[in-house]
């Protein structure tokens, strides 16, 4: 699931009703107007949509909702929308050390961190870092130290 803040999921709800007239897609400058928000509000805006990749823009510059029916989460601002893409991260994680580990609960700390970083999530040092840590706070993960290297155990499975 995707968040986005309030007035994110309102330029979107609006491109995805203006699409339904405009079949190439809308003009930036119609939706601007239409919208009443300033040149700089409504960059900012755009971009975080792109990036989230729920719209896109056309060769000839038009804007449309790239995938209309997807689920989209809306909150107040943007530090809850950090936080619950955190919380989606975690769940993210948590299922590959499932994945990972073994009958024993047990992943090797290198084969974890390497799968965050490398695998499917491809999240930087220090996200990966705050997860586990996230995770050892919770009592989700604990770092167990054996004589042939770290790992993390499962303390309880969700």
């Amino acid at each position: 699931m995707i968040t986005i803040t309030k007035q994110e999921n309102h330029v979107y709800s609006q491109i995805k009703l203006l699409q339904k007239e405009y079949d190439e897609g809308v003009s930036e400058n119609i939706l601007r107007m239409d919208l009443g928000l300033s040149e700089h509000q409504f960059k900012e805006i755009i971009d975080e949509l792109l990036e989230k990749k729920l719209i896109i823009k056309t060769e000839v510059g038009k804007i449309m909702a790239q995938n209309p029916d997807d689920k989209i989460g809306v909150v107040d601002t943007r530090k809850e929308v950090k936080k619950a893409e955190l919380n989606q991260m975690e769940i993210d994680a948590i299922n590959i050390i499932k994945d990972l580990s073994g009958e024993d609960n047990l992943v090797p700390r290198y084969i974890l961190e390497g799968s965050l970083l490398y695998g499917r999530l491809k999240i930087s040092t220090f996200r990966m870092y705050h997860i586990i840590i996230s995770l050892e706070n919770k009592g989700i993960l604990k770092k167990i130290l054996k004589n042939d290297g770290e790992y993390y155990k499962f303390t309880t499975i969700p």
